[in-house]
């Protein structure tokens, strides 16, 4: 018996994909479940709604037969163009994929995060260069803190939550707390749904704190590969990057762009990407060392390139390239590195760039985590942004893969 099991079922008749999904998952385990998390793609909403509202039932009623009706699991989960189960990933296709873990004395708090809009200051009160106060938000519903949260997961639905905001202010309202989770899909805007303990929301975003005698760590693979030295920022504004190591740095990126093999300056011409070190006082900036974000323009006129991120002066990047081998490379150096000793189960957030877009199939990530840590449960859903931190910092990520491993029950790491 094990503290933590899949599921994976496919095919038109969601409402039997769910129930098979989650009871797959409850099957191996040694207790009633603590937390049951499910994700579903399809490209129906009233489909989606109505496997979402079958999975939470099934898991909510399995629960608390178990424990003579007097407590339920923990249940949430999203719509996404693909799901992770049962060592697979499986994209664009019917599917319900579920996980549930036993958590001996862990705390749950699961939540439904909300945006409500501030009122308009009086006419001349905004200070220049502010934004308008009527287009500030402000999330309503996390829970309070407590000094033994361990992680938390978060669901966001992209269209209507302010994610990329959030999840970076994220360390200031919640001081240490890893956030990990992924962005839900489901055939645009109104499309996605995001539920948890028997509601489904359109909007917003869903997740549970875990806190108390919990065994977990998280691992972030951007799947990029340096290339070129590191480099010190020397002039820039916002997220623009005028110098590089004191020269212009549209220069600095054709002197390495150049100097490159003829299939790396491939590469870099399908899509360029810029690391920027969280640690500047590390001696040498390895696998996972780095925030990746694009390089996303240039202007020949100055010399500067833009990136997707704000950068100051002082800081240290490195280009990156991304593609198959340097994403594989990436996943499993760092799951190598990973110091939890024997993962029990683990959730798997992957983006929809990776998949059979990178990889010649769905399967790759699940794969090298069935690979590296068992036959464990692993369960998730590639998602349209994942999160995830790095350096000890939350960060909304693109072409990643997210993972939130579980230890023994009850071991100090």
């Amino acid at each position: 018996m094990a503290r933590f099991g899949d599921g994976l079922a496919l095919g038109p008749d969601l409402l039997s994909a769910a129930e098979s999904a989650v009871k797959q998952a409850l099957a191996p385990l040694e207790a009633p479940p603590d937390l049951v998390c499910v994700f579903i793609s399809t490209g129906d909403a009233d489909d989606l709604e109505s496997a979402a509202l079958r999975a939470m039932e099934v898991a909510s009623v399995e629960a608390g037969r178990s424990h003579g009706g007097e407590r339920q699991a923990a249940v949430l989960g999203c719509s996404a163009s693909g799901v992770i189960g049962a060592g697979r990933g499986v994209e664009e296709s019917s599917a319900v994929s579920a996980w549930a873990a036993v958590l001996p004395g862990a705390r749950l708090e699961t939540f439904r995060l909300e945006t409500l809009r501030m009122g308009a200051a009086p006419a001349g009160e905004a200070e220049e260069g502010e934004i308008p106060p009527e287009e500030r938000l402000i999330v309503v519903g996390m829970p309070d803190g407590n000094d033994d949260d361990v992680v938390g997961v978060l669901l966001a639905d992209p269209y209507t939550f302010p994610v990329d905001a959030f999840v970076e202010r994220s360390d200031e309202a919640m001081p240490g707390l890893p956030l990990v989770g992924g962005m839900a899909e489901g055939g645009g805007r109104g499309g996605t749904r995001v539920f948890v303990n028997g509601e489904i929301f359109d909007s917003g975003a869903v997740g549970v704190v875990i806190g108390g005698p919990v065994t977990a760590a998280t691992v972030v693979s951007q799947g990029a590969r340096p290339i070129g030295p590191d480099m010190v920022v020397t002039r820039a504004t916002e997220n623009v990057l005028y110098e590089l190591a004191g020269t212009p740095a549209l220069d600095k990126l054709e002197q390495i762009v150049l100097g490159l093999p003829e299939e790396e300056q491939e590469l870099a011409g399908r899509g360029l990407l810029i690391g920027v070190a969280m640690d500047e006082y590390a001696e040498e900036h390895e696998h996972g060392d780095f925030l990746v974000r694009g390089v996303v323009g240039a202007d020949t006129d100055s010399g500067a390139i833009a990136i997707g991120d704000v950068v100051e002066v002082g800081r240290t990047v490195r280009f990156q390239v991304r593609d198959a081998g340097a994403a594989d490379e990436d996943l499993a150096a760092l799951l190598d590195r990973f110091d939890l000793g024997p993962v029990e189960g683990a959730l798997l957030f992957s983006c929809n760039g990776r998949g059979r877009t990178m990889f010649p199939d769905s399967d790759h990530d699940a794969k090298v985590l069935t690979r590296t840590f068992g036959d464990v449960g692993v369960g998730g859903f590639f998602a349209a942004g994942e999160i995830g931190p790095v350096a000890g910092r939350n960060h909304v990520h693109g072409f990643t893969a997210s993972i939130l491993a579980f230890g023994p029950a009850g071991r100090d790491v």
